[in-house]
This record gives C-alpha cells, structure tokens and sequence, in this order.
C-alpha cells in the first residue's frame, strides 16, 4: 500500500519548514486578492494561520473572536476588506515580511475582457 498525505497536511507542513514557501504562498495571496480571487486568498491565509500562528494567537492579536476569523476564512468566508487588512498584516508581521505593490501597464492589452482572458490563462 502507497504512503500518502492530504493535500492540505503536505502544505502546511511545508510552511512549517520552509520560509521561502511560506512567502511564496503569501504573496501568492496576495496577487489572488488583487485579481479578486476570493477563494484561493481565503485558503491560502487559512493554511499560513494554522502552519504559524494558529487561530487562537491570532484572535489575540487582531482582537477578533477565534470562531469569527475561523468562518472569515472558510471557504464561504466574506471578511470585510478592512478585517481582512488586519489579518493580511498580522499574517505579515508574523512571517516577517512585507508586502510590496507594484503596477505596470501592458501595451497589448485592449479591453478589460481581453485583461480577463490574459489572466485566466496565465494561472492555468
């Protein structure tokens, strides 16, 4: 019989261990928050709070109810953009990094459906 782990225990641990990997994801979220992918920012804070922090020194921290960021950040999660920010920067904080934004303008393309089009098939 094969060894397997889920998913989602392969990742955490490798957050655990590694902090280039952890940065890595929490830029990653970073950039899905931005694009407007709730979901994969949503899932990705939840595996860095709990390969981290955990729930608990989190709660600490922002001040909010351990159950509340639990449900901000399941999958049906819809925090405020300003809980959000908190949990983003205490994330960030924790990991000791910084976020860094930068914008630039790509001449080729058009239309935002054309911008669409070019995001969704760089991710895949």
């Amino acid at each position: 019989m094969a060894l397997t782990r889920e998913y989602r225990e392969t990742v955490i641990g490798r957050i655990k261990q590694d902090n280039e990997f952890a940065a890595a994801l929490f830029a990653e979220a970073i950039s899905s928050l931005v694009e407007g992918d709730k979901a994969s920012t949503l899932s990705i804070m939840r595996d860095l709070v709990h390969a981290n922090i955990s729930f608990k020194t989190l709660a600490e921290q922002t001040g909010f109810d351990e159950k509340a960021l639990h449900r901000m950040l399941s999958i049906r999660g819809n925090p405020t953009m300003k809980n959000l920010t908190l949990i983003i920067h205490t994330i960030e904080n924790d990991l000791q990094l910084s976020v860094n934004v930068s914008a630039r303008q790509e001449k080729t393309l058009r239309s935002p459906s054309a911008r669409r089009e070019k995001q969704t098939i760089a991710h895949t």
